[in-house]
């Protein structure tokens, strides 16, 4: 058998464990967890990459993927590298406009006293439940590549092989929208290494393909996604396909909330999102092999300024800019919305608000 590049090897190794069921499930764990006990430990990619998630374990004792049954359970957040942004804060500004509608009492130290430009936002204090910010928060609007953060679930909840092989057919590069993509039809991928390609560089191809090589193919695919949004309590939502392209693909930032939520219980999808960078070693028998490097999509896990534990970026023209996050600010956790942002500026600029006003309010 032809020797695989290594950063191919090392994908490989972090995720075979998926695929082999209860008697030998792994775990993924940041490295510096207070469980040690793992047997091993892998880098990942060259040396710049992943400098948050770079050390992946894995071990035989515990279940990689940890499946709810509704996005209301309770939320651990393992990326936890920083507590505040004393660092790069911005300095608290007392003339913020209080325009948006709070749930609670005006002035609790739970309400984070901001103003937002993005069409619909949510700010969830994820250890209590608690609305702490929100905008239009019930209206459900397009929301493009977030899609794919349920996309992922539905793969990872059918238990497939994720060292498969998958190529990418021509049909895979056709849905609602033409979009760019620097995939070629014939480049082969793992299962995982798709998946990663679609969370961290929301490659819409890699999400066609993921869907298409579901059991049942790509309609049981569509109808799996739009069952697990309804077993999440995802009342305003719909789903017409796996990337985001399809401008019918809705939800409400407080739907949206339940999905980051039960996103969380995915470790594999804590890790994917949160990649900053991966070399991927692509394969194609018609145009030859190359290395594909990608980035992730959102600025704020490439700067690795705030701790992100889940990260998820998209936009279409109906959609706007958008991005979900869930973060952990002075100990505490929140899960962040933001749909309908204007301009990129708009939305890191909106988030950033909300990062740096998480991290003045009182924890006790």
């Amino acid at each position: 058998m032809k020797q695989l590049p290594l950063t191919k090897q090392q994908l490989i190794a972090a995720m075979i464990s998926l695929s082999l069921g209860s008697v030998a499930q792994a775990a993924l764990t940041i490295n510096g967890s207070p469980d040690n006990s793992s047997s091993a430990r892998m880098s990942w990619g060259g040396a710049d990459s992943l400098s948050e998630a770079r050390n992946i374990m894995y071990k035989s004792n515990s279940s990689a993927i940890k499946k709810v049954d509704n996005g209301y359970g309770s939320t651990s957040i393992t990326n936890t590298n920083s507590n505040s942004f004393a660092s790069n804060n911005n300095s608290y500004n007392s003339t913020n406009r209080y325009n948006t509608t709070y749930r609670g009492a005006f002035g609790s130290s739970n309400m984070i006293p901001i103003s937002t430009d993005s069409r619909s936002v949510a700010v969830i204090d994820a250890e209590t439940g608690e609305s702490i910010y929100e905008k239009d928060a019930d209206v459900a609007r397009p929301i493009a590549s977030i899609s794919k953060l349920m996309t992922a679930m539905v793969v990872l909840d059918a238990g497939l092989d994720m060292r498969e092989e998958i190529t990418l057919d021509p049909e895979d590069f056709i849905g609602p929208k033409r979009a760019s993509s620097n995939l070629k039809a014939g480049d082969r991928l793992n299962r995982a290494e798709m998946l990663l390609m679609a969370l961290m560089k929301s490659e819409n191809p890699a999400a066609k393909s993921l869907s298409r090589n579901y059991p049942g193919g790509y309609n049981a695919f569509i109808r799996a996604m739009n069952r697990k949004a309804q077993d999440l309590g995802m009342t305003t939502a719909f789903f017409g396909d796996p990337t985001g392209l399809d401008k019918r693909n809705v939800a409400s930032p407080n739907d949206l909330v339940k999905m980051v939520r039960a996103a969380g219980n995915y470790d594999v999808i804590r890790r994917f999102t949160t990649t900053k960078s991966y070399d991927f070693f692509v394969s194609n028998f018609s145009n030859g092999n190359r290395t594909y490097k990608a980035n992730n999509t959102s600025s704020l896990v490439r700067s690795g300024d705030y701790p992100i534990g889940i990260s998820k970026t998209g936009f279409i023209n109906e959609a706007g800019r958008c991005v979900v996050m869930e973060t952990r600010v002075n100990n505490r956790p929140a899960i962040i919305v933001i749909l309908g942002a204007n301009s990129s500026a708009t939305r890191w600029g909106d988030a950033k608000n909300i990062l740096n006003s998480l991290a003045t309010r009182r924890t006790v």
